[in-house]
């Protein structure tokens, strides 16, 4: 559908040229939009300041200007810089016949007004700012009303998430024809607000093939007849938790508890714990080095596994089984540090998925922090390819990706879910999803989805994101996973 579609930048230029070819115009089906979104959300008679940039960008702004004007807004219209495009120096003229005066430049006094629309450069912008517009964006980020950005707040890349500095800060933003995955993650998912949708009618004959989706997964395939029972449901062996990391591996059976595996078995390397008084109904084992496994349909290892050399024996026994296997955390870092067993994980028939983070994605691929959150989906991608796994990694816009497949952006969750643990309890979701017959890609993204739902709907309740703890998390999930039946 394309309400969930993600087009590459290309496929999105291609079908901005052949809508032209046809005669569709899309900037005036924008400004019709951006016209319509007003309507719905600002008073009749405000007024608006609508910062048109020198492109096409500019022009919807321009053609939403004139819209704007004719329904009764006080509009005043800033032009800084002659249009540089042939469509946008339409609208300029268009717009100076209906009787509009576009400014250059705003007085010292410029009153605050009800609404900022930023037309200034959208998606199209692929230099660096010049310091006069840096400072105009400047001074418009210091106005205390809604900014409105037109398809992506200006200074954003729409692709990549990163910004220049400044960028529109935007409260809200009105995307045309489909989503763009840079406003979900990195410094997107801050300055993008809340985001909306403008299909813009397209006819279904001109859109591309998805490069993505935004992630929807549902629990239909969780439905469960009457007459089931506990092995109906999988079983799950998680193996972790050693000396002063026992809690993650609590977490994460508990959390695979929730999700609705029918048995759990914990494999802890640290001895101290014979059971869960909470859980009793995790089925505590010692990981010695005999390397024996529990009957279980489903393996995940690495939450408080450690990095010695038990761990790395259990990793590599975990690795050697024909078992569906989920990675995270400490099992990452000893595959990270490990040529080896990256080559043999690479070439591994059964189905695994890894979980990293910003940081362990980093250490895999043998670069900073900073490169991975430079491209996310980048590297979300190669690391997918290079070790022939599906890989979540995790964030704000937490991206699924596999080989061969469309990638999924996750748009649910936030700060809430920003402490210690949370990590645990998504590794447990997924396994037991996997557990329940789900494929890697559908498990990681409903677990991916309703991990942020929970956060999202604590964070609702509390006024705030501050506080939720991991082991309440796993609770809310269970709820989360029965809405989506």
């Amino acid at each position: 559908m394309q309400d969930n579609a993600l087009w590459s930048l290309s496929a999105l230029r291609r079908l901005e040229i052949e809508a032209q070819t046809q005669g569709l115009d899309l900037m005036q089906r924008a400004a019709r939009a951006t016209a319509e979104w007003v309507g719905r959300h600002i008073a009749a008679n405000a007024r608006i300041l609508v910062a048109a940039g020198p492109g096409n960008n500019g022009g919807d702004a321009l053609y939403a200007a004139l819209l704007l004007m004719q329904a009764g807004h006080n509009v005043d219209i800033l032009l800084p810089e002659t249009p540089s495009s042939p469509l946008t120096r339409q609208a300029i003229d268009t717009l100076r016949d209906a009787g509009g005066i576009p400014l250059r430049q705003l007085a010292v006094d410029y009153p605050t007004p009800a609404l900022i629309i930023d037309g200034l450069f959208g998606i199209g912008l692929s230099r660096p700012l010049s310091p006069a517009w840096a400072a105009l964006i400047q001074r418009l980020n210091q106005y205390s009303c809604p900014r409105l950005a037109l398809d992506c707040p200006s200074g954003l890349d729409p692709y990549t998430g990163q910004a220049q500095q400044p960028s529109i800060q935007a409260s809200h933003t009105l995307t045309f024809l489909c989503h763009k995955p840079g406003l979900f993650f990195a410094a997107g998912a801050d300055l993008a607000g809340q985001i909306e949708l403008a299909t813009l009618d397209c006819p279904h004959a001109l859109l591309p093939a998805a490069d993505g989706y935004l992630n929807r997964q549902d629990a239909r395939r969780l439905q469960r007849q009457r007459d089931s029972h506990k092995g109906s449901h999988g079983t799950v062996c998680i193996i972790g938790g050693s000396h002063g990391m026992l809690g993650a591996a609590l977490l994460a059976g508990r959390a695979a508890l929730a999700a609705g595996a029918g048995k759990v078995y914990l494999l802890t390397l640290d001895h101290s714990l014979a059971v869960d008084p909470h859980y009793p109904e995790l089925m505590l084992h010692h990981a010695d080095t005999n390397l024996s496994l529990p009957p279980a349909d489903i393996l995940a290892i690495g939450p408080g596994l450690g990095q010695g050399k038990v761990a790395r024996q259990w990793l590599l026994h975990a690795m050697d089984t024909a078992l569906p296997l989920v990675m995270d955390a400490d099992a990452l870092n000893l595959l990270a540090a490990d040529q080896d067993l990256q080559n043999q994980l690479a070439t591994r028939k059964a189905a695994c998925i890894l979980t990293p983070h910003p940081a362990e994605a980093a250490r895999l691929l043998a670069c900073g922090t900073h490169d991975v959150q430079a491209d996310r989906l980048a590297a979300a991608r190669q690391l997918a390819e290079r070790l022939q796994c599906t890989v979540l990694l995790k964030g704000a816009g937490s991206l699924i990706t596999a080989p061969g497949q469309p990638y999924q952006l996750n748009t649910s969750g936030g700060p809430a879910l920003a402490v210690a643990g949370q990590g645990d309890v998504l590794t447990g979701l997924i396994t037991a999803l996997l557990a329940q017959g789900m494929t890697p890609v559908e498990a990681s993204c409903l677990a991916a989805r309703v991990h942020g739902l929970a956060g999202d709907e604590y964070q609702q309740q509390a006024g705030g994101p501050i506080g939720l703890s991991a082991s309440l998390t796993a609770q809310r999930c269970s709820y989360w996973l029965n809405q989506l039946l």
